[in-house]
């Protein structure tokens, strides 16, 4: 059995990764860090379903300390791009680089995130990114009917679903998604 941190985006997300993960055997600790979601508002909620996930799961989660302005420093000049656009990669970058560096603090020898659980999101891309953390581990969640399994522990374990991927950027226009 291999220990494994789980870079959680959301509840919704989440649900099928780690049990997917833990029916292959892996020992799961979810990993909410997510400095792009805006407002504040949304943060908490979406924290609070991840601790209600971690629960119902009886996962532990460790959380990152929330500062949406450092996020918002690391992709300034990217602020107009489109969905699945440059931004979207400098903020996935930003994510995986904070998880390598908790799954280094924390001693955990794997890292995943459920960032390709999404339709909305391009798996090849984020592997991309992650190919130069030394501990992260390829893994297309939305595969073997992730998401579809997403809905409906979504609704089992009654977590919120959000209607945008986080960013205030992905409110504009096309870019809301059902994740």
């Amino acid at each position: 059995m291999k220990k494994v941190l789980l870079h959680t985006c959301c509840a919704p997300c989440a649900a099928p990764s780690a049990e997917r993960l833990i029916l292959e055997g892996h020992d799961v600790v979810l990993y909410f860090s997510n400095f792009n979601i805006h407002p504040v508002d949304e943060y908490l909620k979406r924290l609070s379903h991840a601790r209600r996930l971690a629960e119902k799961m009886n996962l532990v989660i460790e959380e990152d300390q929330y500062d949406h302005d450092v996020w918002l420093k690391h992709i300034q000049g990217l602020e107009n791009e489109p969905e699945k656009g440059a931004r979207c990669r400098k903020c996935f970058e930003f994510s995986l680089a904070r998880t390598s560096q908790m799954a280094e603090r924390l001693g955990i020898p794997a890292f995943a995130t459920t960032l390709t659980l999404s339709p909305h999101k391009v798996s090849r891309i984020i592997f991309e990114i992650g190919a130069q953390f030394p501990r992260f581990v390829p893994i297309d969640f939305k595969k073997q009917g992730g998401f579809l399994r997403g809905i409906e522990l979504t609704a089992e374990y009654e977590l919120y679903r959000q209607s945008y991927c986080g960013c205030e950027f992905s409110l504009r226009g096309r870019g809301v998604c059902p994740n």
